[in-house]
């Protein structure tokens, strides 16, 4: 059995490097940055209390990213979700004002795609580790990954 300083420890060195993702995550879904703290702190408690249940650094990250999605969603769909700000107005840290007219269009993805989008181009993950991740048929995120490019081509050639 794991020792409470061990754990900790472990613990500590996941939300290191993790922080950024489950941020950028949240930032797909929630539009006010208490929103996304509040998600950022049930994630990793979450984590600490499940933290002896991963086989490895993959099973950890897949973990991570599917409890992120989910309590975004849930909290989108709270009761108490009332005031939200506009995409326009947050703050989205990005490099490049190209690279923010992408994400802002990401941004306005039906769910379903943009977390596609996020997980195969900001995450890295392969189509076959995404359908895993998500429980869906391989040819299913396939099709939203082409929807979500052609859209996002359409939209930036707009623009």
């Amino acid at each position: 059995m794991m020792q409470h300083s061990d754990r900790n420890d472990d613990v500590s060195i996941v939300v290191e490097k993790y922080a950024d993702m489950v941020r950028r995550i949240c930032f797909l879904y929630l539009h006010n940055r208490a929103d996304v703290e509040d998600v950022f702190q049930e994630v990793f408690l979450q984590y600490l209390l499940n933290a002896d249940q991963f086989t490895d650094e993959q099973h950890q990250k897949a973990w991570l990213c599917r409890v992120t999605f989910n309590k975004c969603k849930n909290l989108c769909r709270s009761f108490w979700r009332k005031k939200v700000v506009s995409i326009e107005e947050m703050e989205i840290p990005y490099e490049s004002s190209e690279q923010g007219e992408v994400i802002k269009e990401v941004l306005k993805l039906p769910s379903n795609y943009k977390e596609v989008i996020y997980l195969y181009y900001f995450e890295g993950w392969s189509v076959p580790e995404i359908a895993e991740m998500k429980g869906k048929n391989l040819n299913t995120i396939y099709s939203r990954l082409r929807y979500a490019k052609e859209h996002l081509k359409k939209k930036l050639e707009e623009t």
